[in-house]
């Protein structure tokens, strides 16, 4: 879909395009070696230099593939198309063979507009469709480069939308930040709580670690009941179109569900399921979920679950908020007991659980460490739906300013405050 509004050119009338040094053995055994970029260094609008490999490149050939601050790096092959701006991170840095470096020909081209530009037409408007080489690996030639028609816009119209772009996109990366730190404090907390408590009190070695003096040590089964799950036939389609949740193990990437994404009749859920009452802990025991960590989430109502989740419904000793957070803080350690079952899954056996050990404070201290902890996860997915809603906003106008549906001078800066509005303190 093109912006009828604006110029169309050539990528190669505004740009020169040059080709990366091709690794060699010989190049990757030299005795100087240079830093250089390869296709996984370069995201969209970003570098990233967490891994970056080197080899030896002779000195009147690196002269011609050193990289410049504000070079555009386009990917050759992987996400064909993929750009970013170099923007001079360090002295002396090359490229791959399977980068183009572009530098602007003419004083009327804003890089960053086309970086932009480039994501918006490779990734939503279809506009480069086949512009890759369909042999044996996708891959996006020189020659093919050259003569992809962008636009080309006044100069003061390119850095306009650049700089609204990035600043939308900025405020994505604020909220990531934030994220990460509170994540960070929260993990400070929790190695604080349970440890030493609330009351400062002295402390006694125990399986499961140090903790307060005054608190209890109790099997897993003695402070909660433990209930299986199943799921309903899909042969009958009348059980699946019920209001009732139904959990699996894509439910628990929060730590307390209101809702499911299925849905189950009342009839399915007490006949081919189990419901646990709201304040339950739903655990995963088996998948290729507890590859990556322990899943698990507190119930805000009563639900249904599957047969790869144990329902843990707290019997008295400890209420359903403190266990979810004693289990997430103790989940490495539970982890250690996961084995591999039956074709290639994990497992967390019935006896790890009921002889999984879990510290049992007064339930007034129980209550006040639950606040604490619930408080930073208040913040933490506050700022995930601001880092989502701001992601929107930049595809939505990443999609509008480009197809002309919408022109930079029509867009009322001061509707986009919410990149600058938030918080960066935890």
């Amino acid at each position: 879909m093109k912006n009828t509004q604006w110029d169309w050119k050539r990528i190669d009338s505004l740009f020169e395009i040059d080709a990366g040094k091709t690794m060699s053995a010989r190049a990757r055994n030299g005795q100087l070696k240079t830093p250089f970029l390869r296709t996984s260094n370069v995201l969209w609008d970003q570098i990233d230099l967490s891994v970056l490999d080197s080899m030896e490149i002779p000195e009147d050939e690196l002269r011609k593939k050193t990289l410049r601050t504000g070079d555009l790096l386009v990917c050759e092959g992987g996400e064909i198309g993929r750009a970013a701006i170099w923007s001079g991170e360090l002295d002396t840095v090359s490229f791959q063979n399977h980068l183009h470096r572009l530098r602007p020909r003419r004083t009327d081209v804003d890089s960053r507009f086309y970086v932009y530009f480039l994501q918006a037409a490779f990734t939503r408007l279809g506009i480069f469709e086949g512009a890759g080489n369909r042999t044996t690996i996708p891959n996006l030639s020189r020659n093919r480069l050259a003569e992809l028609e962008v636009p080309h816009p006044p100069l003061d119209e390119q850095a306009a939308i650049a700089e609204v772009l990035k600043y939308v996109r900025g405020g994505g990366k604020k909220q990531e930040q934030i994220i990460e730190s509170a994540q960070q404090l929260k993990d400070v907390a929790m190695r604080k709580l349970f440890t030493t408590g609330l009351r400062g009190e002295a402390q006694k070695d125990t399986d499961a670690g140090s903790i307060p003096i005054s608190w209890d040590l109790q099997p897993l089964t003695s402070v909660c009941l433990m209930q299986s799950g199943g799921t309903p036939p899909k042969s009958d389609p009348s059980l699946w179109r019920g209001t009732h949740p139904w959990v699996s193990g894509k439910d628990l990437k929060v730590n307390r569900l209101v809702d499911s994404i299925d849905h189950i009749s009342e009839e399915a859920a007490r006949t081919y399921s189990k419901i646990a009452p709201a304040g339950s802990v739903l655990v995963l025991v088996r998948g290729m979920g507890l590859i990556n960590g322990f899943a698990l989430s507190l119930i805000e109502r009563p639900m249904a679950f599957n047969q790869d989740l144990k329902a843990l419904i707290p019997s008295g000793a400890v209420d359903g908020a403190f266990l979810m957070h004693a289990l997430t803080y103790a989940g490495k350690r539970m982890l250690q007991n996961v084995s591999d079952a039956a074709h290639g899954t994990k497992r967390l056996g019935q006896s790890d659980l009921d002889h999984f050990m879990v510290p049992v404070p007064p339930r007034d201290e129980q209550s006040g460490i639950s606040a604490v902890l619930d408080a930073i996860d208040q913040k933490v997915a506050l700022h995930k739906r601001k880092k989502a809603l701001l992601k929107e906003i930049f595809q939505t106008l990443l999609h509008t300013l480009m197809t002309g549906d919408l022109r930079i001078s029509e867009l009322n800066l001061s509707a986009l405050n919410i990149a600058d509005s938030v918080e960066m303190t935890v």
